[in-house]
């Protein structure tokens, strides 16, 4: 590559976003990395998450990667630069664990649904990514791992993600051994929600955004909240918080409307209200 073409490529930024129909669809743009999440993709990841948070045009949100690989997690050579430091880089790497999960969690928080886009390997903090987003499709040839245990570093903040999608002796056993799994093996383990060929990926994706992004955004965004609410609350307290979430949504303009469009078999008029 010459020293022009080089420029040019440091120059790309690290995130693209392409806005279409209600839905938003951001691709991590650090193809030679495998999309490795360094300190600067993780603060461009986690303001644009907050930016269609607040944008009401946006009703659904696509994650993908560029290059071969959706996501091969941190950046072990920003990691590893920082160990010059007088602390041996505890610094960083306290302030990257900190930025991942709170990219994480901005996912988790978004009142818009988020759809992973997997077309390649998704390890380490990039399996934790899908993990974290609320649906997933995965093309035929995408590997799924939390190989830290292989490098002496275990996924532990990949693994809080983890196990919230997969029964425990599943996350364990990805833990433990470090070993890829393919994309049919994290469907039948609950890691994603559809296995695809990789020339159908693309249109899969879109209609189950389509068809999500149809919904009334007010009703999706309650839901979407209610879910991650009352699975940390034991059952007779999720009970409660759902039923009076219920009660709140069923007085909401787009509940009315809604039922009554049902009745009146006709479609209904959303207000995302």
């Amino acid at each position: 590559m010459s020293e022009a073409a080089a420029r040019t490529a440091e120059a790309e930024p690290l995130l693209l976003r392409e806005d279409k129909g209600g839905v938003a669809r951001l691709t991590m743009n650090r193809p030679k990395q495998r999309n490795a999440l360094s300190e600067e993709l993780m603060r461009a990841l986690t303001a644009e998450i907050g930016a269609i948070a607040a944008d009401p045009s946006i009703r659904v949100v696509v994650l993908g990667g560029a290059g071969p690989a959706f996501c091969a997690g941190h950046d072990l050579k920003e990691l590893t630069a920082a160990r010059s430091g007088a602390d041996r880089g505890r610094a960083f790497f306290a302030r990257t664990m900190q930025l991942c999960s709170t990219l994480m969690q901005a996912i988790v928080n978004c009142p818009k649904p988020v759809i992973a886009r997997v077309h390649g390997i998704a390890t380490a903090a990039g399996c934790q990514l899908v993990a974290s987003c609320d649906l997933a499709i995965a093309v035929e040839e995408a590997k799924f791992a939390t190989p830290g245990v292989n490098i002496g570093l275990f996924c532990s903040t990949p693994m809080v993600a983890l196990s919230r999608n997969v029964t425990r002796k599943h996350a364990m056993e990805m833990l433990l051994t470090g070993e890829m799994i393919s994309a049919t093996r994290a469907h039948e383990m609950g890691l994603v929600n559809r296995v695809v060929a990789a020339e159908a990926l693309d249109a899969e994706v879109a209609q189950l955004a389509d068809l999500i992004a149809s919904k009334s955004a007010l009703t999706v965004s309650i839901g979407k909240k209610a879910f991650y609410e009352q699975l940390e609350k034991p059952l007779a307290d999720a009970y409660a918080y759902a039923s009076e979430v219920m009660v709140t949504n069923m007085l909401a303009r787009d509940a009315e409307e809604g039922i009554g469009a049902f009745i009146e078999k006709r479609d209904p008029k959303w207000e995302d209200r």
